[in-house]
């Protein structure tokens, strides 16, 4: 009989939960211990550092810290939903919400923390919020829709996150800190003072030196205004409670297990608490050095620590470093080491520009030991200074903070970095871990270096060798540009003439790679009407040459089944429309979800049901929505002023002729599109890869947004246009893009590549400099003249239709893996959980 495998459970699955699951599975524990994960939030992982992302387009899907399949590769039980409720160390068990009961050899307490709510009355009226979770992001955003101003009560980190999320959602809006500057834990006083002229320049107002009194509540029950320590009241609809943190140490108190006098599991230099067989990691933990770290990087430490010593190993967890870089409200604050110059006898030296917003402080030890400094404004220099922390830098310090331009030159670059220096303090990865790599993707994948709040990303890059050979892939020694332009000019559409051709030696007569077929077969695809080649991307050769989801012209999703996504131009669709969508969806069971796009998917499809499907949606006049490709996905709107009060213009019918106008068309990365009717902004259209806002006058165009993982604000091309300007404009910056990107480049990316920047691309498109534009607006015009809905173009031909099989050599037969099981009144993927006992379902 086999002895059972020790177990270990986790309770709580944060940043640093999951960081302690993956560091157990990098030293081998996954495969010799069984795992349990108590979760209390309803999703896995997330991360918490860029959860204000979600304001500017960042799904909770993007957040996710949990790579897909990683809990059933490494036979995890993750249990979502129930948290611990109660830990008998006699018995050594651990009981969930739900009752179930779990045993434990170890366990690790990651609960982290919980938000500070000051104890004023009517703190828990409707419309008092805090700010900490995606559950917290989506209800803020529900009751903000209907309400004009908001307040921030706290004015870190977190509060001037919040702050810039209300007034993304159109509020107007105040912050209330009780110190006397903002940040008053990061920034010293003039470094407040620059953050405060930059922040109140942006249109919020700010209290600092006051304290909340009383939320002051309205007739209705609902948050009315805020009653402050100095005597006044402010007019507020909304409240937002970022005061700071707590450590979630209840459970362990009642557990009986060591607490500190103001909170927070007291731990060891191992991580371990007062009870051999518990640990305790993160937020809620209280170190030997008897801080409470805030940050995910000690957090991380803390992680690998507890791992090691659950093997034997020698490491222990001291203290850590608590520098940070950010970008709040657009503005870059940084500070690191002993930023408020608490070191006996230290100097400083100070560059304060406040017509800028720029103040840059280093504090040095009389012997020039650089000890720590603080960047508002311009935090540029953050990943140089903080490795050079404790060290006498090898320029003067006065030289280290002056712009340039002003005083002696200083070419100071990451090669000046020691081999020990730090670059990376959420992974603690050195510059020499980091010099032994040789692209940013091998230092992510080996070191984990750049995978944490980003700041060291750039001196990342100048540590790594600069690439010499720019060529696509091995197959070709051109960019994606360069073999655009060979394509257009030489009226190719070939993948094996292209090759052949074009291709290196080595290459020649082959079959090509991953990379470069549907590379080329998207440029081909966007090139088709003026090339005179068929646009149908499943046709003869162009076939073999797309990506897993162009192959079926839908979505595949994790177990096998596909998604559907009828276009539903400008988000908008009449009622009988909306019934066959939802005939549709109960006939063939599918599963319905509402995007972020203005559509509706249409989950839990077999590949021979895809036909079926769209023949339906097709008679209905419904058209394939692109979601399947590297193509135009939608572009959202507002109501309008057809509805709006405040609308200004049509924006329903601009974002419909728009994206009929663009649908189909194939680019180097998915486009995504928005109008917004007024300045308010409700379409999101800044955060778009081209955005529509419309003036009194007419349209603002904005290019180069993003939301996602790596948000960027969209910036303005022209302004005041008329309709055909704008169409103008959009079709000669969207077939520019086309032509000189990257292959999987975002316009955001694109954009900040290319020489010039923005400056060079209005040259370009709006005053022509390059010549180009009536040839960008033909290729458009070839584009729109014929273009062809690639559902109903697959419906009509018999040959096309025999690739939509589950299996070719038994045509009528579905997968027998795809199943599905039920899930508030509709269905869900059935899919294997793995454990150490084998899969359960």
């Amino acid at each position: 009989m086999t002895e059972p495998l020790p177990t270990i459970v986790l309770i709580g699955h944060g940043m640093v939960g999951q960081r302690y699951l993956e560091a157990l599975a990098e030293r081998g524990v996954t495969a010799t211990h069984r795992i349990t994960v108590l979760c209390e939030e309803p999703r896995p992982a997330y991360d918490r550092v860029h959860l204000t992302s979600y304001f500017s387009g960042s799904t909770p899907e993007d957040l996710s810290m949990t790579p897909v399949g990683f809990m059933e590769q490494h036979g995890i039980a993750l249990h979502l939903d129930d948290p611990a409720e109660h830990i008998d160390r006699a018995a050594r068990t651990v009981t969930s919400r739900s009752g179930q009961v779990f045993p434990y050899d170890v366990l690790v307490l990651a609960t982290g923390s919980y938000p500070f709510v000051p104890p004023v009355p009517g703190k828990d009226a409707p419309g008092c919020f805090v700010y900490r979770t995606i559950e917290d992001l989506l209800a803020i955003e529900e009751y903000a829709k209907s309400r004009s101003c908001g307040a921030v009560v706290g004015g870190g980190l977190l509060g001037l996150e919040a702050a810039g999320a209300l007034q993304g959602l159109g509020l107007a809006t105040r912050i209330v800190e009780f110190a006397p500057r903002l940040m008053p834990v990061q920034v010293d006083e003039g470094g407040g003072a620059a953050l405060l002229r930059t922040i109140e320049s942006m249109g919020l107002t700010v209290h600092t030196g006051v304290g909340t009194q009383e939320v002051v509540v309205g007739e209705d029950g609902h948050v009315s205004g805020m009653r402050l320590s100095d005597g006044s009241t402010v007019d507020t609809d909304l409240v937002v409670f970022s005061a700071g943190v707590r450590p979630r140490d209840q459970l362990a108190r009642d557990a009986g297990l060591d607490v500190g006098e103001r909170g927070g599991i007291a731990v060891d230099a191992r991580c371990r608490t007062s009870d051999a067989h518990v640990y305790a990691i993160g937020e809620c933990a209280l170190a030997v050095d008897g801080r409470v770290y805030g940050l995910v990087a000690p957090g991380y430490e803390m992680a690998e620590t507890a791992a090691d010593d659950l093997l034997g190993r020698e490491k222990e967890f001291t203290g850590a470093d608590l520098s940070t870089k950010l970008k709040l409200l657009g503005v870059d604050v940084a500070s690191f080491g002993d930023a408020h110059g608490a070191t006996p006898d230290s100097l400083d030296v100070v560059w304060s520009d406040s017509r800028s917003g720029v103040y840059k402080k280093l504090v040095v030890s009389p012997d020039g030991v650089l000890l720590g400094g603080v960047l508002v404004g311009d935090a540029d220099s953050y990943g140089l200074l903080r490795p050079l922390t404790g060290s006498v830098p090898p320029v003067a310090p006065e030289q280290l903070v002056l712009p340039a331009g002003v005083g002696a030159p200083v070419a100071l670059g990451p090669s000046a970095l020691p081999d020990d220096a730090v670059i990376c303090s959420c992974h603690n990865v050195t510059k020499k871990a980091i010099a032994a790599c040789a692209t940013l993707p091998e230092v992510k994948k080996c070191t984990k270096a750049g995978t944490g709040c980003g700041s060291c990303v750039k001196v990342i890059g100048q540590l790594l060798p600069a690439a010499t050979d720019k060529g696509l892939c091995g197959c070709f020694p051109f960019t994606r540009a360069e073999l655009y332009e060979i394509v257009r000019t030489r009226r190719l559409t070939s993948y094996e003439e292209i090759l052949d051709g074009h291709g290196r030696p080595e290459a020649r007569g082959g079959n090509g790679c991953e990379v470069c077929k549907p590379t080329v077969g998207s440029i081909i695809a966007s090139l088709a009407p003026t090339l005179g080649a068929s646009g149908y991307v499943l046709d003869g050769e162009q076939a073999a040459l797309q990506d897993t989801n162009d192959h079926f012209l839908a979505n595949m999703q994790r177990n096998g089944s596909y998604s559907v996504v009828p276009r539903i131009p400008g988000g908008e669709i009449t009622p009988d429309k909306l019934i066959v969508i939802g005939e549709v969806a109960r006939d063939f069971g599918l599963y319905t979800k509402i995007t972020g796009g203005q559509r509706i998917d249409l989950f839990g499809a077999s590949v021979d049901q895809l036909p079926r499907i769209w023949a339906r949606l097709v008679e209905a006049g419904f058209e394939s929505g692109h979601a399947y490709g590297k193509a135009l996905r939608t572009v959202k709107s507002c109501v309008g002023q057809t509805w709006c009060r405040y609308g200004v213009q049509d924006s329903v019918r601009m974002a419909i002729d728009l994206e009929l106008r663009y649908r189909g068309l194939r680019s180097p990365h998915k486009l995504k599109s928005a109008v917004s009717g007024c300045a308010r902004e409700c379409a999101e259209a800044q955060s778009k890869d081209f955005g529509v806002i419309a003036t009194a006058s007419g349209w603002n165009l904005y290019v180069g947004g993003n939301g996602g993982a790596t948000p960027r604000h969209a910036d303005l091309l022209a302004q005041d246009l008329s309709d055909a300007e704008l169409v103008r404009l959009i079709d000669r910056f969207l077939m520019f893009y086309i032509r000189t990107a990257d292959r999987l480049e975002r316009t955001s990316t694109w954009l900040e590549r290319l020489e010039g920047g923005l400056a060079h691309l209005r040259d370009v498109v709006v005053h022509d400099s390059l010549g180009l534009c009536a040839e960008l607006e033909a290729l458009m015009a070839d584009h729109v003249a014929h273009y062809r809905d690639e559902w109903a173009e697959t419906l009509q031909d018999p040959e096309r239709l025999r690739r939509f099989v589950s299996f070719v050599n038994a045509p009528g037969a579905p997968d027998p893996t795809v199943k599905f099981v039920p899930e508030r009144d509709q269905v869900k993927p059935d899919l294997a959980v793995l454990t150490i006992g084998g899969p359960v379902r």
